[in-house]
């Protein structure tokens, strides 16, 4: 098993995530960043900002430490997700949200996750587990979150899974399976294929900003 440090904070019987918020344009989403393995709330910043700078920004920083690096939940080994952990965090991602929507008084069902690697995977969690959660979501090398399990509804929930057919942690065939998962669940899943591994190219953002344009503009 991996080793891990709890740093959940708790603060009036809510959940205290380290963040960042910027308020936007109050008709555009608001974008919910969730960086991968040893990021922070700082690292998919200026992406937010390439694809639309005039939108909301919450980035919230992972609240689990594997070996110093914050994570968003716990996994047993690489690839092998503490699903207990993960019903959890996802659980308390969800209430940080609804009390963030409150304290900064944004639409709750106007955010639109963008997540990269462990980032993506809660943010696919949120999708899983909780209908209305997210209006959409890029989600940049997702694994599949949980198997086994009925998604709710995500009827017209529009949906970008970044992908990469040489990608060691996220086999293509994981890519295949979460995009039929969320499919089967009615949601609108484009996803975007590149020939490289688990980094991000200028490519696959590219296509995801062009995706979001689409979408949301």
């Amino acid at each position: 098993m991996l080793p891990m440090i709890d740093v959940r904070l708790k603060k009036d019987g809510g959940v205290r995530l380290q963040h960042i918020f910027k308020q936007g344009d109050e008709e555009k989403p608001i974008m919910l960043l969730l960086h991968g393995t040893g990021g922070t709330e700082k690292d998919l910043i200026p992406l937010a900002e390439e694809i639309d700078s005039t939108a909301s920004v919450l980035s919230v920083r992972g609240n689990v430490l594997e070996q110093g690096m914050p994570r968003f939940f716990r996994r047993l080994a690489e690839g092998v997700f503490d699903e207990e952990d993960l019903l959890f965090r996802t659980k308390e991602l969800n209430q940080f949200i609804d009390q963030m929507a409150e304290k900064h008084e944004f639409n709750r069902r106007n955010v639109v996750a963008i997540g990269y690697s462990n980032g993506a995977n809660i943010a696919s969690s949120l999708l899983f587990h909780y209908q209305d959660a997210l209006k959409g979501a890029i989600l940049l090398h997702p694994m599949v979150p949980r198997r086994g399990v009925d998604l709710p509804n995500l009827q017209d929930v529009p949906i970008f899974i970044g992908a990469g057919k040489n990608d060691p942690l996220c086999p293509a065939q994981e890519t295949k399976e979460l995009a039929a998962m969320f499919t089967k669940a009615n949601a609108n899943v484009h996803v975007h294929w590149e020939d490289d591994g688990h980094q991000l190219t200028r490519k696959e953002m590219g296509a995801a900003k062009d995706w979001y344009l689409k979408n949301f503009a």
